[in-house]
């Protein structure tokens, strides 16, 4: 990855540091450093590169342990980066106090992967906002632009409490 020498921290937030940011300062912290990383970018092998209003993009490196029976990368590498950059182009979208989940992601695998890919990118675009629903879509391209593949998503927003 373009910046895997910068040192990465782990962690999970407590609830009450997760409520205290909106989405897009949360975010900017984890690529800040102040915030850490979520476990699963480690296991996965990727991290979030960008975050805007309505906007994410998450970095990816496809490698031989991602690979599933059939010699390529598995479809759960593309999906986890797609859920993930889809996913918090919503979260950039949330005030502080409020919360979100997936309902559902539909995705599209135009072309596998294989550890010779190179470094690929998950751009996630809100589509729609709504106070209880949002939506988004977006695609996982290499460096070269060429898509592997494409999808949307449908969130709930949980509005803050009090």
């Amino acid at each position: 990855m373009q910046d895997s020498v910068k040192r990465r921290d782990y962690g999970v937030v407590t609830p009450d540091i997760l409520q205290s940011h909106d989405g897009l300062t949360f975010l900017r912290g984890i690529i800040a450093g102040t915030i850490p990383n979520p476990p699963i970018s480690r296991m996965v092998n990727f991290h979030l590169a960008e975050a805007e209003p309505n906007r994410a993009v998450f970095e990816g490196l496809p490698q031989f342990e991602h690979y599933n029976p059939i010699g390529s990368v598995h479809g759960g590498f593309a999906m986890t980066l797609l859920d993930s950059a889809l996913g918090c182009a919503i979260f950039t979208t949330l005030k502080k106090g409020e919360g979100w989940t997936t309902l559902e992601v539909k995705v599209n695998f135009v072309r596998a992967m294989s550890k010779d890919t190179g470094l690929v990118r998950a751009e996630g675009r809100v589509i729609h906002r709504g106070r209880t629903i949002a939506t988004s879509e977006g695609e996982i391209k290499d460096r070269d632009g060429k898509i592997y593949a494409h999808a949307t998503t449908t969130c709930m927003i949980f509005p803050a409490k009090g």
